[in-house]
């Protein structure tokens, strides 16, 4: 089965790249995973970034948090990456510290994390990949992205 995703708008996307300072949850100490490639690319187009993971106290020498709790107050968008066992726990967390903008990678999302954002009855993005909506887009996800957006499947 598929999971059930939610139309986004701009002004979600907007408003989760507002703020240049993002969390991310999923961060891994191995440069050729996702998560690391994440935290690099967008370090490297000019945000910083809050990484998370409990098993690392530093990732390319920037501090590591072990908790979305241990997060500082002022971060306002948090971009989960983490493998499906651990999504929903980190949205519950996340939602419970007050973020306001929650991006759910897509293929980290399972079935019942929109129902977890419904029930606290929270707007988040989620099986969208980040890459779609980075400036300027690279490579195969500019093709992607092109794709995407000849049928319609961007945000407006």
């Amino acid at each position: 089965m598929g999971h059930k995703t939610k139309k986004i708008s701009r002004k979600q996307v907007n408003d989760f790249f507002k703020n240049k300072k993002i969390a991310i949850a999923g961060v891994s100490r191995n440069p050729k995973k996702f998560g690391h490639r994440t935290f690099k690319e967008l370090s490297e187009k000019g945000y910083t970034i809050l990484p998370i993971n409990p098993e690392a106290d530093a990732i390319d020498n920037v501090k590591c948090y072990k908790r979305v709790e241990d997060l500082p107050g002022d971060i306002e968008s948090l971009l989960i990456l983490t493998p499906k066992e651990k999504t929903d726990e980190i949205l519950r967390s996340a939602i419970k510290k007050g973020i306001k903008n929650i991006w759910v990678q897509q293929m980290s999302n399972t079935d019942e994390t929109l129902k977890i954002a419904e029930e606290y009855q929270k707007e988040i993005i989620t099986g969208k990949c980040i890459y779609m909506f980075t400036e300027p887009v690279a490579g195969v996800h500019r093709f992607h992205r092109t794709l995407v957006k000849i049928f319609g499947g961007l945000p407006k």
